[in-house]
């Protein structure tokens, strides 16, 4: 978009100052995100992200929810005394018509504060480990008294028993007729299926609850001083109610695999239990206030059930004929599916050190 149609756009949420410049901002995968500069010392900047409503198809409610947690949030943190508040947490402008969106008739825009001095990471190390699970404990242990009910922004996004019979569809259509070629992977899928989806039978049963989480755990989706102490959790998209394993399984299958997430030499493929120690720890630190017995005992599962529900994704894709993930060779989605596979394996080798770690940490 040409720099007049961004500065419309910028104007309809009447921000302080006079822009001076606008232009890309990140690389993330899903959102347009751009940087809006003023010209006025005493403005601030602010970030311009056009929302992926493919992806997000009811805007209106991400965005009710974003306000919702943003506004907890803050409350909570002026309740606290705590300083420089809006570093700690994103503030977002509204429009004349009190929505913190804007709709151009074909996309839709937001627009909030930039926060100064701030930077993410991409490496996970131990240090970052540590404070990326304290960080999203905290923001967890914030939300558990919201009084506002909060959407599904992606529906059943990790439903374990949908991503199973999704894979059984796509068995049973065999589309590109590829199931001849992954009997093993079908095989071991389903010896694991009833235990997989333990969270949701749990759920059914009442003994385990679902709590507001972020849902996308990277240490890159928190921004850190320059002092490297974590500040604010940022991309709210998929905040929404799951189990906390969402949350703490999920960031584990990505930053513990000491290998890509396509690695061909699966040799490469293990679980550094380094990783998994300092973030448990700094997890638990912030969380154990208010995890049931159920979740913490559990915590382990949700170790294995994230790699395992990636295996799936991506295999149903493989059957599919490669119509989701965007693939870089044939058999791409293939090569996915093992590396995912073997990290399952390096955590179901390694259960009984994370329950022994987590039972000497609750004593």
């Amino acid at each position: 978009m040409d720099m007049n149609e961004l500065l419309s756009i910028v104007s309809h949420f009447h921000p302080q100052g006079t822009v001076s410049d606008i232009r890309p901002l990140g690389t993330g995968l899903i959102n347009d995100t751009y940087r809006v500069t003023t010209g006025e010392p005493d403005a601030p900047d602010y970030v311009l992200q056009r929302i992926n409503h493919r992806v997000f198809r009811d805007v209106d409610g991400l965005q009710r929810n974003i306000e919702a947690v943003t506004n907890h949030i803050r409350r909570k943190l002026e309740a606290r005394g705590e300083k420089d508040v809006d570093r700690k947490v994103l503030r977002f402008l509204s429009t004349d018509e009190g929505k913190t969106y804007w709709h151009d008739g074909t996309s839709y825009w937001r627009l909030s504060v930039f926060i100064p001095r701030t930077r993410t990471l991409d490496v996970v190390s131990l240090h970052s480990a540590y404070a990326t699970g304290q960080t999203f404990g905290r923001f967890e242990a914030m939300l558990v008294d919201l009084p506002d009910p909060l959407v599904e922004t992606i529906p059943d996004f990790h439903n374990m028993e949908l991503r199973l019979r999704q894979l059984h569809q796509a068995v049973e259509a065999d589309a590109a007729g590829r199931v001849k070629e992954v009997g093993r992977y079908l095989d071991e899928i389903e010896q694991r299926a009833d235990r997989m989806c333990l969270a949701e039978r749990l759920h059914r049963e009442g003994a385990l609850p679902k709590r507001i989480c972020h849902c996308d755990t990277k240490v890159n989706n928190i921004l850190f001083d320059q002092e490297g102490d974590a500040l604010c959790v940022i991309d709210l998209d998929t905040v929404m109610p799951s189990f906390v394993f969402s949350d703490y399984g999920d960031f584990l299958r990505t930053a513990a695999n000491t290998a890509a997430e396509d690695e061909r030499d699966l040799d490469r493929v293990d679980f550094n239990l380094d990783i998994f120690y300092s973030f448990t720890q700094g997890y638990l630190d912030s969380a154990t206030l208010f995890l049931q017995p159920v979740e913490i005992e559990n915590l382990p599962y949700g170790v294995a059930l994230f790699p395992y529900m990636q295996c799936v994704r991506f295999l149903t894709d493989y059957l599919n004929g490669d119509t989701y993930y965007k693939t870089d060779y044939p058999g791409h989605n293939l090569v996915r599916t093992a590396t995912q596979f073997r990290l399952l394996e390096r955590v179901e080798a390694n259960q009984e050190k994370m329950r022994a770690f987590i039972d000497r940490y609750m004593k």
